[in-house]
């Protein structure tokens, strides 16, 4: 398809205006459900006039402010123009972007951080209010209305059947051989209709390839020709490398000890470059016919479908390097068969993960001596990005692996901590931490022999010494000995990095 030909649909082919005249469909004090997830399939011209918008609003001494909800992160011309202007009033559930992050820590910005697979639900339970307009980009109409998704899923099914109206980007950049790589599955009930997912292998395809959407609530369309937010990954570094061989190592021993078949189990990995670096790590190892099922699929994933060490993957969106979407396009036909994107509702459903027996492997900020994780607060306070969809996969994950270099900020402070300064993950739901100091397996351990193996295979050298001796005067002193802190101090260590001075 080219430009011209995207929208096969006469009734919403007529409905085909500009991104200003689009944007001046949506009022201050609206709940917009926008499409996007980590800089794939968002859209991209409608975001923009509306913040110009609200910029001259502002100018005219006039308050206008939108809630934004979303599958997950997006891109500066969406989540940075709009909060560039002051312009949201209520985010949800995950960003990366620097401005938003900035006016969320500044208290200028309502932020729900929610685990990725409550939110569909979390609307159809009427939990977060109305559902106003739907913003959602997709890569053609055909000639029924039915919608060929983009580069990401995420919420927009829910988006599409919850909004009181829809806004539609049909985006000719995206490739028009995306068609037939989704699975909408709309088998989805309220409690106490519900019915089991029937997913059983993590290639099982349980739906149908297009988003259906009502042509009555279809307010505009907007054709637009624009790349999605495509990030470069550095090459994995020292830390990163040694990370992924104490994963690999694990992996094998696992499988030596007949707790995971030779083949693994499907693979979910979080965002960045030490999940890269696993993923290069995988696909340069000795296990063969490996599938994932995850969120995101990135570079280190395409590779590994390329190499063939990969036979499939499940996920809600891509987040790729301009070099790896090269190649996923230049074969796209051959790589549609492989890969399934889906609802984030079921990529990342704690029902299905827990069936297939997922292996979770997720970053995180700090740890804890007794294995309580932080991914998304810096010193208990100031957000990063979001929990995204982490929990849902820890709690419900066959093997719940955390990993992260074991220092930071040029070695003024420890990842590894007496007590997480803020808990997005307790101890029930972390399995094995790992940094490139070595990994700690915490499976069958009680608090104080979690703490030991923590502090002796995790912690940096420089860290370990003071770790080691809090937690002995901590055995001594704690008035309970189940789990022992010293109260006093617990959090000194973050006090002296507040300061600026080295943990």
């Amino acid at each position: 398809m080219n430009k011209e030909n995207r929208i096969h649909c006469a009734a919403l082919r007529s409905k085909v205006m500009s991104a200003n005249e689009a944007a001046s469909l949506i009022q201050s004090g609206m709940n917009v459900g926008m499409s996007g997830f980590t800089g794939a399939g968002y859209p991209k011209a409608v975001p923009s006039a509306l913040a110009k918008r609200i910029m001259d609003a502002n100018v005219n001494g006039k308050r206008f402010k939108i809630g934004v909800w979303t599958g997950a992160s997006t891109a500066p011309d969406l989540d940075g123009a709009l909060a560039m202007v002051d312009g949201i009033e209520m985010r949800l559930p995950y960003q990366s972007d620097p401005t938003c992050r900035k006016r969320i820590n500044a208290g200028e910005m309502e932020y729900i951080d929610i685990h990725l697979s409550h939110v569909a639900q979390f609307v159809w339970f009427g939990f977060l209010g109305k559902l106003d307009v739907a913003v959602v980009e997709v890569a053609g109409i055909l000639e029924d209305g039915r919608l060929i998704p983009s580069s990401s899923i995420g919420n927009n099914k829910t988006w599409l059947d919850q909004a009181d109206k829809v806004i539609l980007e049909v985006n000719s950049w995206q490739s028009s051989q995306l068609e037939g790589m989704h699975d909408i599955w709309y088998g989805t009930q309220l409690p106490p209709n519900r019915q089991p997912i029937p997913l059983v292998r993590s290639s099982d395809r349980i739906g149908e390839p297009y988003l259906r959407c009502d042509p009555e609530k279809v307010i505009a369309v907007v054709e637009t020709h624009a790349p999605d937010r495509n990030s470069a990954f550095t090459p994995p570094d020292e830390n990163s490398k040694r990370i992924a061989g104490h994963i690999l190592e694990f992996l094998q021993y696992e499988v030596k000890k007949g707790r995971l078949p030779r083949e693994l189990l499907p693979l979910q990995s979080g965002v960045g470059n030490i999940a890269n670096a696993v993923m290069a790590g995988l696909n340069e190892g000795p296990f063969e016919n490996l599938t994932a099922y995850t969120e995101v699929l990135q570079d280190g994933m395409l590779e590994m479908l390329k190499s063939g060490k990969l036979a499939s993957a499940s996920a809600t969106a891509f987040s790729l390097s301009n070099e790896a979407l090269a190649e996923l396009n230049a074969d796209l036909a051959r790589y549609r068969e492989r890969i399934i994107l889906r609802p984030q509702e079921i990529s990342n459903h704690p029902e299905v993960i827990r069936r297939l027996g997922v292996i979770a492997m997720n970053g995180m900020i700090e740890a804890d001596i007794y294995g309580n994780v932080n991914s998304t607060h810096v010193m208990g306070s100031q957000i990063m990005n979001g929990i995204g969809g982490s929990g849902d996969f820890a709690r419900n994950a066959y093997l719940s692996i955390f990993m992260t270099p074991s220092q930071a900020k040029n070695g003024a402070i420890s990842c590894i901590v007496p007590m997480a300064s803020h808990v997005d993950h307790t101890e029930h739901d972390v399995q094995v931490l790992v940094t490139e100091q070595g990994l700690a397996d915490l499976r069958g351990l009680s608090p104080k022999q979690r703490a030991k193996a923590v502090i002796e295979n995790c912690a940096h050298p420089n860290f370990r010494p003071a770790l080691s001796d809090y937690y002995k005067r901590a055995l001594q002193f704690s008035p309970g000995k189940q789990t022992p802190h010293l109260l006093e101090e617990v959090f000194s260590w973050h006090l002296r990095a507040l300061r600026g001075e080295r943990m």
